[in-house]
């Protein structure tokens, strides 16, 4: 199954939690892969938070870099 595998970036998690999150929404997922989606979802959610952090950090040092060349 495709949805085992980690995400290759941000936006690729962000679409299958988004996709994941329309079919809860809709009542799509049956009570037997309920518990399976919300798992994966949290999985998703851990991986954009850390990309989201590992971001931060770069875009912090970049700025530190610009800030020391005054």
């Amino acid at each position: 199954m495709s949805e085992s595998k980690d995400p290759t970036g941000y936006d690729e998690a962000y679409a299958e939690l988004k996709s994941i999150l329309d079919d809860l929404q809709q009542d799509a997922i049956g009570v037997d892969e309920l518990a399976e989606k919300v798992k994966r979802a949290a999985h998703l959610i851990a991986f954009c938070g850390a990309r989201l952090r590992k971001a931060e950090g770069e875009v912090q040092k970049v700025l530190e870099e610009l800030g020391e060349g005054d």
